[in-house]
């Protein structure tokens, strides 16, 4: 069989193509320092690295939202310990104002501080995150509580615990109602922290020792039940950098697995770069001289 000049053309220029498209994709591996780079190079391998970023995906998503409930229980906890101390401050003043020696005028200037109290309360109540209410459940945008002029405080929020998903079937309660935690009683009850601050008030203000009295023990109620809500927080608090830590772990796992299965190793990426240069090199000088001319004039 007789063989043509443009047969052996064309079996060089085939082989050479054959070699340009293997550097090209060595060249690719070294720079993009990624051993898949089509699902034809590893079609197993291409479903466990897209199984392996839906996880990392997932993951970050977790991540932001432990970011979020760490967040929110600290704005929590700074805002009942202030209450905390607004609380012993109010019955420092009682123990005082309980005294048979302090006059009605003396009792009357109290009943400012602790009205004055009672507004910084409701603020510290109103507490908002990336401006969210902390204390109005899942209502986030409404405002928790508001004020009258006869100092009465209304709830505005819900009963549902604001939650953060922490895992794809697990969920963290990070926000408790308001009026679980100031008014868990309702109106009128000895542990409704509001309640409790008006009718000291009233007491102050009227003169009545027995009524500054009941406020004290009441008082000592209000502090007792919003030490076990920060009790509460903290141990949610814990729970949540227990998780933090279980999703950085997987975090890691999943990069170390991904990158076995995708980067290669690159001193062996290179050197298999420049094995496939030499080749070219040499099948292009080889067919030159076969062919007698340059077979770029030709591509």
């Amino acid at each position: 069989m007789r063989v043509s000049n443009k047969m052996i053309f064309d079996t060089a220029q085939q082989n050479l193509f054959n070699l340009t498209e293997e550097l090209n994709r060595a060249n690719q591996v070294v720079a993009a320092q990624k051993k898949i780079l089509r699902l034809s190079d590893d079609p197993v391998g291409l479903t466990q690295v897209l199984s392996m970023r839906s996880g990392l995906s997932h993951v970050a998503q977790m991540e932001r939202n432990i970011g979020l409930g760490k967040n929110w229980l600290a704005a929590s906890e700074s805002a009942q310990t202030q209450i905390q101390n607004l609380i012993s401050d109010t019955k420092a003043l009682c123990v005082q104002m309980s005294s048979g020696n302090v006059g009605t005028a003396n009792r009357r200037s109290a009943a400012a501080i602790v009205e004055n109290n009672l507004k910084e309360i409701v603020a510290l109540a109103n507490s908002q995150l990336e401006g969210r209410y902390i204390f109005s459940g899942t209502n986030t945008e409404t405002e928790a509580f508001t004020i009258d002029g006869n100092n009465d405080v209304t709830y505005n929020g819900n009963n549902t615990p604001f939650t953060i998903k922490v895992g794809r079937d697990a969920s963290l309660e990070i926000g408790r109602d308001g009026e679980a935690v100031f008014q868990p009683s309702g109106a009128g009850a000895g542990d409704d922290l509001f309640v409790v601050m008006k009718n000291l008030i009233d007491s102050l203000q009227g003169n009545d020792i027995g009524g500054i009295q009941t406020a004290m023990t009441d008082l000592d109620t209000c502090f007792e039940h919003i030490s076990g809500e920060i009790a509460d927080v903290g141990s949610k608090m814990i729970r949540v950098e227990t998780k933090e830590t279980i999703l950085s772990d997987m975090d890691i796992s999943t990069r170390e697995r991904l990158s076995l299965i995708e980067e290669p190793e690159i001193t062996e990426a290179i050197m298999e770069l420049k094995a496939k240069e030499v080749a070219y090199q040499a099948a292009l000088a080889a067919t030159s001289k076969v062919l007698q001319l340059s077979i770029v004039n030709y591509m």
